[in-house]
């Protein structure tokens, strides 16, 4: 019993017979509890007979030491409910994995070491890597296949080839430590970019390797490829790609589904097993660990907050024609689930909701930051003040009179990723990290400057992962470099957890106005019930930037100007039918006047159609 690689006749073995699989990639971080069963039915009665899932290190030990793989974290309750629909499945538990999700899953504790070469050999690195999955494989080795589970095999590393240490020693621990806890007979493997290069640094002996590529690709070249890597066992591309991410700034990524189906039956026909990536996925979040990462090629790009990816399923797990185009190509080879496809969830547009606001966010710190700041000459990291996601304060005075405009300078790049700059509450306007090095402030010695700092995801992919965030260099005002720094951590989830600031008898609120003002401002409302709790999306017209919690939870960012993404998808278990849903908006630069966001039954993950439709809404 078991499931083998068959070298001799190129193909798979379960259970003594070839066995050829047909997956789909769901992220269960990225989707709530609520929603695995729907989202996993949905992928069966597509035909897929196993999914891939990737295990994010930071979602499970998001503090050192600390782990924790209850609610949307139960990794096993996962696996049990595949298991009860009939999917095998395809582990990739890294350590790294990419995925668009920040630092490619690795915890931001790690670069408490200054100089850690990440996924390398380096000593503190791999104490730290050790350490994890002694905890995280023992967990998962009684869901093997060999063991009576669901997992067929199990990946090693993630696309090492794409990184440049190409450390042969880091992979060689990493197979001892993977064979160590789950034993000799489950089948690991790599999966790497289609190169010569990345195939290289990517592969070892005793891991199976694998290729990834999408539908742009001549497939008999890729899968030689594969070939001279591993030259007899079955062909596997484990990434093929049905969609792709969105940066901000980005038009929304759309891969053909007629391209789709072509490639995937040229696939199938040549008897390789495919993993579709990504199959479904969204962008629910719990914490400010906003899952989105960056990529920095020649500047940092930061991933928006949707998972859509353009991808069979929706965020939302609606099905879409590309599901029912995959069905039908996949009916050519193997027998599908009779029976109709689960329907999509219903959806509501619950309409307009108007925010009133609370206050800036200088003055609030006393709630945001109730253990007050850290003094330091110079500015600290997020790593360095250990707080590792969000925003930050970084608080001075000015040292001397500026009655003409002072350019206020990152001379080394060091702002990481942008900062709100603000004189004695009055706001002066924003750095930005590779694109926005100067601004000019005015004001008056000993007047107070506060620089609110957002981390915008670190880098996920490539050689820039050691992405620390925060003031990382010093900053220049005129001729006079800053010193003598108020440094306040914010705590702004565990604030809007514990309900501020709409029922917060400790802080009660100061009188609510109707106003908008520019700056870091935070706004508040509450959508009333109506009985129903569907799924809807909420849409911030005219908003700038920022942030949105429902429910003391985090959706994610907002940013329609620079777009693609227009709406954060609302799952209806967030809300209650029976009493009021708290909204709470943080907008760092300029909020409209109407102060209204707006509840639609459709998303809109496309760039910006023009005002008027609000106007005429209003009319």
């Amino acid at each position: 019993q078991g499931r083998h690689v068959d070298y001799k006749n190129n193909c798979f073995l379960k259970d003594g017979r070839p066995f050829q699989y047909i997956s789909g990639s769901i992220h269960y971080s990225r989707i709530p509890r609520y929603y695995w069963k729907d989202r996993l039915a949905k992928m069966y009665m597509a035909g897929l007979n196993a999914v891939q899932i990737y295990v994010p290190w930071n979602y499970h030990e998001a503090v050192h030491g600390v782990h924790n793989f209850t609610g949307d974290r139960d990794l096993e309750h996962f696996l049990s409910l595949a298991n009860d629909t009939g999917l095998l499945v395809i582990l990739r538990p890294g350590p790294y994995i990419c995925a668009e999700w920040e630092m490619g899953g690795l915890p931001a504790w790690l670069l408490e070491k200054p100089n850690i070469l990440l996924r390398s050999a380096d000593t503190d690195y791999v104490e730290a890597v050790s350490n994890w999955l002694a905890v995280l494989l023992p967990k998962v080795k009684p869901w093997l296949y060999t063991n009576g589970g669901n997992i067929i095999s199990v990946q090693v590393e993630n696309e090492y080839g794409s990184y440049y240490a190409c450390d042969y020693n880091y992979m060689r621990h990493l197979r001892t430590l993977f064979r160590f806890f789950l034993g000799e007979d489950t089948v690991l493997f790599t999966t790497d970019g289609n190169t010569d290069k990345e195939m290289s640094c990517g592969t070892l002996e005793g891991l199976y390797a694998t290729v990834d590529f999408g539908t742009d690709v001549n497939i008999t070249k890729a899968f030689d490829r594969q070939r001279r890597f591993e030259p007899h066992g079955p062909l596997v591309n484990s990434e093929f790609y049905t969609g792709w991410l969105d940066h901000w700034g980005d038009q929304h990524a759309v891969v053909d589904t007629q391209k789709v189906s072509r490639v995937l039956a040229e696939m199938l026909s040549m008897g390789a097993n495919v993993n579709m990536y990504i199959c479904t996925a969204n962008p629910f979040l719990s914490v400010l660990v906003s899952p989105a990462g960056a990529d920095h090629d020649n500047r940092f790009r930061s991933v928006v907050t949707s998972y859509d990816y353009n991808a069979p399923l929706t965020e939302a797990g609606d099905p879409t024609e590309k599901l029912l185009a995959i069905r039908d190509v996949i009916k050519l080879f193997r027998d599908v689930p009779s029976g109709p496809m689960p329907p999509a969830t219903p959806k509501f547009g619950y309409g307009f909701v108007t925010l009133s606001k609370v206050g800036n966010i200088s003055s609030l710190l006393n709630i945001l930051s109730p253990q007050g700041p850290v003094k330091s000459q110079y500015p600290l990291t997020f790593e360095q003040m250990k707080q590792y996601y969000g925003y930050m304060l970084y608080r001075t005075t000015l040292p001397r009179d500026l009655s003409e405009p002072t350019p206020l300078i990152s001379p080394l790049n060091g702002v990481h990723d942008r900062a709100y700059v603000s004189v004695n509450g009055e706001y002066q306007g924003l750095l930005e990290r590779d694109t926005t090095l100067v601004i000019n402030v005015t004001g008056r010695q000993g007047d107070t400057m506060d620089i609110l700092v957002e981390n915008m995801g670190r880098v996920n992919f490539g050689s820039k992962i050691n992405d620390y965030k925060g003031l990382v260099s010093n900053l220049i005002l005129g001729k006079y470099v800053l010193t003598d720094w108020e440094i306040y951590p914010l705590d702004i989830d565990g604030a809007i957890a514990g309900r501020w600031p709409h029922s917060d008898s400790r802080h009660p609120l100061p009188g609510l106005q109707r106003e908008p003002s520019s700056g870091p401002v935070f706004y508040t409302g509450t959508l009333q019930p109506i009985g129903l709790a569907w799924d809807t999306f909420l849409k911030l017209i005219e908003w700038t930037k920022g942030q949105v919690w429902i429910n003391g939870v985090n959706l994610g960012r907002y940013w329609p100007a620079r777009g693609p993404q227009q709406t954060l998808y609302v799952p209806g278990p967030l809300l209650s039918t029976s009493q009021p849903n708290n909204i709470t908006v943080l907008e760092l630069e300029k909020a409209p006047a109407h102060l209204q966001v707006l509840f639609m039954d459709r998303p809109q993950l496309d760039s910006p159609v023009q005002p008027l439709i609000y106007k005429m809404a209003q009319a």
